[in-house]
Formats: structure tokens, C-alpha cells, sequence
């Protein structure tokens, strides 16, 4: 049985639970192979199963590992763990409510994170595909010639998008970041039907393989751009150069924080330093200052410090890492970007 499905069930032993039941399409790819898309309902125990819509019959029998019913009803579920004598019954945490109330009158009932903790490592396989992902979405970048790009940030992003899809991508992983002056301090600004002005910053990443990719630059223009820029490279580089196993995730962030806040920008980095990322775009753990996760071998992580001047600009600097003995920069793409 799949290593993965292993570790599982003796998280469930472990806490005496029967049966673990995933709903999130990511976790039901990530045990079985196969991704619904519609709906699904994967029951980890000792004879693991999908329940798959009659849609989606043909691509769970051809993609997944584990046996696949066809899904007909809730009260069939039921009735099938009833039979196998199962009493106790964990759950992911994003569950819906509306599927949690179909199985709590007949089920002890709770929410566990096994699935969570199995994701934080990610095999060769997996980091493989992270860094094709990543590899894909630089090249694309780069096709951009950003600084001698006359297009708006709307066209701009879907040429990005459509670069990643020529180079091989399945498509974007999140929406692309395209933003240009004083909207470049919205972390999270929507490209306009606007030309690009000073300064620009793009943060955008591709799927290879079901797997994402995560960069942004910011290509600054003025002397105070240049300034604030080097604050963020700062605290990008050093915060790498810190990761090792063994360390917790929030040292990581408080080094990223450590440095803008000597140089009084502190209250101006209005995110955590960085995220997991693997089959979704934002995983766990993440160098943030409340996550005392203990950093392993095999997870890969962003480091992403900025500082946002309300009214006045932003940067951010964002790379992927995977972990070793060090972090190891997933990509080669510089931060400055001339």
C-alpha cells in the first residue's frame, strides 16, 4: 500500500479513528493519482476508497491507484462504513458543513490534519515537478522583455500566461500579478487596461504536472524604488541564508522582519515571509511569525519579504527554496532584473 496511506492510518490508530475521509481535490490527487473533477469522497482505511460522480468514472479508473465506486448517494456511503463496522470517523478541516452534517449522527466525528502533515515533505518526484513548473514560468518571464514592454498590465499578464502555456504549463497557478506604481503597495492588485508605469511588479507562477511554481520581481526605477528595493533583497537573501532543519518557521520570518524593522519598515511587511506550495499554491508550513512548525528536510517553501508604501509603491522579492541541509533556490532567475 502507498507509503503515504501508511502513515496515515497510523495517525488514525494513533488516535483511534477508523476511517479518514477527503473531499479537497487536491487531497484525493494526492493519495490516489487521480484529481475530480466534480466531485469525489475518499475514505482512507484499511481497504482505502473513492467514491467518484458518474462523470468522472472513466478518469478515476484510468488515474487512480485505489479502488473507485461509482457514487450514488450519502446514505449509501453511510451504510457501506456502517457494514465494515466503522464508528469513528476523522475529517479534513476545510470539509463543507453541509457534507460534515451528512456523517455526524451516525459517526464520531472530527477534524484532523493528517493529510496536511503527509504534504509538508515533498518527495524528489514532487520537487522535480516544482522546479519544471518553476523553470517553465521563468522562461516565460523572460519573453516578456518587461523593460522594454509597451503593453497595459492586462495584456502584459495574459501574454505571461499564455508564454507559460507555450513552454508547457497546464496553465497559470494562481491569477497573475501584473501592477505598475502607486497599485504596486496592493499585495494582491488586479492587472488594469492600464500602460505599465513605475514601478512594476509581477508575481505570477505555472502548473507542470499538477504542480505550482510561485516568483515575483519588482523592477524599481527611482533612487527611492532603489532604496526600499535593497531593504527587501536584504531581507530575502539572509532569510534563505538562515534556513536549515531543525530551526522553526517563525525564526525564519523574524529574520526577513528583523531586517526591515531596523531599517523602520516594519509596519509596513503586511504578510508572513513565505508559504509551502505542491499540488495548491499555498500549503503548509509557512515562515510566519505564529507558525512554530520545526523546518525539515523536503519541504519547499517561498521567501517573499516586501514593504508597501500606501499611495507610493510596493516591493516584493519572491523565490521557491526546497530544504537539504540548506535551502537550495528552485530556479535561476536573478532578482534583478536590468
Amino acid at each position: 500500500m502507498d507509503l503515504h496511506i501508511n502513515n496515515i492510518l497510523r495517525d488514525l490508530e494513533k488516535d483511534n479513528f477508523q476511517a479518514y475521509l477527503l473531499t479537497q481535490f487536491t487531497n484525493v490527487e494526492y493519495i490516489s493519482g487521480y484529481r475530480p473533477t466534480s466531485f469525489a469522497f475518499c475514505i482512507i482505511k484499511e481497504n482505502p476508497i473513492i467514491y467518484a460522480s458518474g462523470m468522472d468514472m472513466e478518469l478515476a479508473n484510468r488515474d487512480s491507484s485505489i479502488e473507485v465506486r461509482k457514487y450514488e448517494s450519502f446514505e449509501v456511503i453511510v451504510d457501506d462504513l456502517k457494514k465494515e463496522g466503522i464508528k469513528s470517523l476523522a475529517i479534513e478541516p476545510t470539509l463543507p458543513f453541509s457534507t460534515y452534517v451528512k456523517f455526524r449522527d451516525d459517526f464520531e466525528v472530527d477534524s484532523k490534519t493528517y493529510i496536511d502533515k503527509q504534504r509538508m515533505i515533498k518527495t524528489p518526484s514532487e520537487i522535480e515537478k516544482i522546479t519544471k513548473a518553476t523553470e517553465i514560468a521563468q522562461k516565460a518571464f523572460l519573453k516578456l522583455d518587461i523593460l522594454n514592454n509597451n503593453g497595459t498590465e492586462k495584456e502584459v499578464a495574459f501574454d505571461l500566461n499564455r508564454f507559460m502555456i507555450e513552454n508547457g504549463a497546464s496553465k497559470e497557478s494562481f491569477d497573475t500579478i501584473v501592477t505598475s506604481g502607486p497599485a504596486s503597495s496592493l499585495p494582491h492588485a488586479i492587472p488594469e487596461a492600464k500602460k505599465l508605469s513605475q514601478p512594476i511588479l509581477i508575481d505570477w507562477g505555472a502548473i507542470f504536472e499538477g504542480y505550482c511554481s510561485d516568483n515575483t520581481r519588482t523592477m524599481v526605477f527611482t533612487e527611492k524604488q532603489q532604496e526600499i528595493w535593497d531593504i527587501v533583497a536584504e531581507a530575502h537573501d539572509k532569510a534563505i541564508k538562515a534556513i536549515e532543519p531543525g530551526l522553526k518557521c517563525c525564526e525564519i520570518d523574524k529574520v526577513a522582519r528583523d531586517i526591515i524593522k531596523d531599517y523602520g519598515y516594519e509596519d509596513k511587511f503586511i504578510h508572513s515571509t513565505g508559504h509551502s506550495l505542491g499540488l495548491d499554491i499555498h500549503e503548509t508550513p509557512g515562515f510566519s511569525m505564529r507558525d512554530e512548525t520545526v523546518i525539515e528536510k523536503g519541504m519547499v517553501i517561498t521567501v517573499e519579504p516586501g514593504i508597501y508604501l500606501e499611495g507610493e509603491f510596493g516591493v516584493r522579492l519572491e523565490d521557491t527554496v526546497s530544504i537539504s541541509k540548506k535551502a537550495n533556490v528552485i530556479g535561476n532567475l536573478p532578482l534583478r532584473i536590468d
